[in-house]
């Protein structure tokens, strides 16, 4: 994408007049965000005259762009209502293009009013409305959610006091550099008044705004240097969602507003949502993130394994190290609980090299034990992957237990191959020069490329448990099954198919070539005692 492009593509996404560019022979090519709001109109059914409404209002702006430097008039919008238009024609490209932008009569364009605050350069409460506004019509075309975080720094009147204005002022430019490190590039940052800012944000899911308000909460409180003192402040946050709170957006300002008096209320330094079964989620998520916490800190955090046997002759050819938390105060913790909080906190970051020392050190255990040695799999989260530090973490661990690493695998999902590949296979080149082995889980089921795979270099490919759970009965799954099992034997892979509970799913891998099973049918994941058992014995006869 040229400069050019990118240049435009930024302006027609943050100027607040609705934008019409057309081809040569007026014909609308492109709409901007601001035309569907001031129009109600999708852009492509107003491009493509997709409705009766689309086309009346399609026609009308022609007619507009066929009327030289200005028009003026009442344009058709999508509810089948009138709004009356102003709007300044010009040609691009020597012709090429038209240019329409336009306004409803009697507002003032964007390029005349102060968009931004004058003191910290965000966009001001003008801009505000209008994101909120447009945050929601997003929303409304692809799905998802709107956030709105209302902020108020706590006890700010006291620094104006103690330290004067101008060190206010500096302050407050400290804290919109500070907002402006908390959000993503799509996402709005604004000071609306004095002491009071303001986060739009578009997001897929609720758990999202709760880390954004506790990353702002974290920025703010470490203390700032004003004019040579050290100054410590800290933010009461009202949360909003929309469609939950509010079915439109001056209901959804209003939301924010009441909660963050409630936050005021409720002592400041914190977060409060308006839906009080919100705040009730985003409590049970900070307990839940500071127990494990503590977990780590007790090592509550324990390894089970679950072992891989021999299709062939029911042997234990390896197994897969597996967390689990057991709480002293309410038990075992499912991990489909607390490992999506680890990975939105990074916690996964530290307990992933946990559970990858403990691993390596129960195998030496099992060696010096004189029992027979297998293969463990220790699972990689999409973190540590792209974490600088996980080739000197690994060649770490390996070296502080005097593991040989072909006694190590890492299992790595699809998914985090496909956004950057290069830096994948650099990364996976590394590793597998230590000598250790490669996985690809629950393969078929996230972004395959087979133009890839044959670049990345893996030892093994796993059949993820969804085209194992039917492969008895149903013909689809069954023919995905046995194209994985023929594609790994062709790149000389191990296929490993997880999942299996039942003989039938035993007796289907063991008939098409599949070299390794795991799953309840022979064992659930157990704890360390109970798998050297097994690897004593050697073979698992399976639940009959």
């Amino acid at each position: 994408m040229s400069d050019h492009k990118l240049v435009l593509d930024a302006i027609l996404h943050t100027i607040r007049d609705a934008v019409v560019i057309a081809d040569g022979d007026g014909v609308p090519v492109r709409v901007n965000p601001a035309f569907e709001s001031l129009t109600g109109h999708n852009g492509d059914d107003f491009l493509h005259a997709a409705s009766e409404h689309a086309a009346s209002a399609n026609a009308q702006i022609r007619q507009a762009l066929a009327a030289g430097v200005h028009w003026q008039g009442q344009l058709r919008r999508g509810d089948g209502s009138q709004v009356g238009v102003e709007a300044a024609i010009s040609t691009l490209d020597g012709g090429h293009n038209r240019l329409a932008v336009m306004q409803p009569v009697g507002v003032p364009s964007a390029a005349g009013r102060i968009g931004h605050d004058a003191l910290t350069g965000l966009p001001n409460r003008d801009i505000f409305v209008d994101r909120v506004e447009r945050a929601v019509l997003h929303v409304n075309r692809i799905g998802g959610s709107v956030a709105l975080l209302m902020m108020g720094l706590d006890r700010f009147t006291l620094v104006n006091d103690a330290l004067g204005h101008a060190a206010g002022d500096h302050l407050l430019t400290e804290v919109a550099r500070r907002l402006r490190q908390c959000i993503r590039e799509t996402d709005t940052a604004v000071r609306l008044d004095g002491d009071k800012f303001a986060l739009v944000m578009t997001i897929a899911s609720v758990n999202d705004s709760v880390i954004v308000a506790e990353k702002v909460l974290a920025a703010v409180k470490e203390p700032f240097a004003i004019d040579g003192q050290e100054v410590v402040v800290t933010f009461s946050i009202g949360i909003a969602l929309y469609p939950q709170d509010a079915g439109e957006s001056a209901a959804l300002i209003k939301q924010a507003e009441n909660a963050l008096h409630h936050a005021k209320v409720s002592g400041r330094n914190n977060y409060q949502f308006f839906s009080k079964d919100m705040n009730n989620k985003a409590k049970s998520r900070l307990d839940l993130e500071a127990r494990m916490r503590r977990a780590l800190a007790n090592e509550e955090f324990v390894v089970f394994y679950q072992p891989k046997v021999s299709a062939e002759n029911n042997r234990i050819v390896g197994a897969e190290s597996l967390i689990r938390w057991i709480d002293p105060d309410r038990g075992m913790v499912n991990p489909g609980e607390f490992i999506p909080v680890a990975e939105e906190t990074g916690l996964i970051e530290q307990i992933g090299t946990w559970v990858l020392r403990r691993s390596c050190q129960q195998i030496r255990e099992w060696q010096d034990q004189g029992l027979s040695t297998v293969k463990v799999s220790v699972n990689v989260s999409a973190r540590q992957f792209k974490s600088r530090a996980l080739l000197d973490i690994v060649t770490g661990v390996l070296a502080e237990t005097s593991l040989d690493p072909k006694w190590l695998e890492l299992e790595i999902t699809e998914s985090m191959l496909m956004n950057d590949v290069e830096a994948a296979v650099r990364k996976m080149t590394a590793l597998r020069d230590l000598g250790l082995g490669l996985s690809i889980d629950d393969f078929g089921t996230g972004y395959s490329s087979l133009s890839y795979l044959g670049r990345f270099p893996i030892t093994t490919l796993k059949i993820d448990r969804a085209f194992i759970a039917d492969v008895d009965r149903n013909p689809k799954t069954a023919e995905i099954a046995r194209a994985i099992i023929g594609l790994s034997r062709g790149l000389n892979l191990e296929v490993v198919a997880e999942g299996c509970e039942i003989e039938a799913h035993i007796q289907f891998l063991k008939d098409n070539g599949c070299d390794t099973v795991q799953g309840f049918y022979y064992s659930r994941p157990v704890p360390a005692d109970q798998f050297r058992a097994m690897l004593a014995d050697g073979y698992l006869r399976g639940q009959s």
